[in-house]
């Protein structure tokens, strides 16, 4: 059984051959959870995925058309999808602005020089958003580093939308002061 093709595999797991679909899952089973794994990043969400693909191409491996690609391609398309869907509909998790900016960077391949420039103005930025009340710190942080639209910062914060904004504008505007001030006392 395992020296057959992956569509003579395919075809006998839409007939429902217990054989061929023990081969298939055998053949398969590495590569779709390895797939899914890379994409959501989470062991048990990948084990969920890979089966739900297993369990998909069981169901339809008769609407398999060879025209439009290799069995696993097939194979692996339905678990690249699968696997977005899983990380779309995967709650987010909440994180505390504040914790955000407590964070370490990482430097990459940079050299020392460059290291050192990028952590001054890093601690630049830190220091002034020290200096911002709390609440345009949370609305600049949740918009600009966590990359949050100004209703998400509104949702999350329980404040108008109209309220999120000015929140944000406001604390780029004196970001952008403080830091131009300060770059031009140097």
């Amino acid at each position: 059984m395992w020296s057959v093709s992956d569509e003579a595999l395919l075809a006998g797991l839409a007939t429902g051959d217990r054989d061929a679909a023990a081969a298939f899952v055998a053949r398969f089973q590495r590569r779709v959870f390895g797939l899914a794994r890379v994409i959501t990043g989470d062991e048990r969400a990948a084990e969920d995925v890979a089966q739900e693909a297993l369990l998909r191409a069981w169901r339809h491996a008769a609407a398999y058309d060879p025209r439009r690609g290799s069995v696993v391609t097939w194979l692996l398309t339905i678990t690249r999808n699968l696997a977005i869907d899983s990380i779309r509909v995967r709650r987010p998790t909440t994180i505390d602005p504040d914790d955000v900016l407590a964070l370490p960077l990482a430097t990459g391949e940079r050299g020392p020089a460059e290291a050192a420039e990028l952590a001054h103005e890093i601690e630049r930025l830190r220091v002034a958003l020290g200096t911002l009340p709390p609440e345009q710190r949370r609305a600049v942080v949740l918009a600009g580093v966590l990359g949050l639209s100004a209703r998400e910062v509104a949702e999350r914060e329980d404040v108008p939308l109209g309220t999120a904004k000015t929140r944000i504008r406001t604390a780029m505007l004196r970001l952008r002061a403080l830091l131009v001030t300060e770059e031009r006392a140097e």
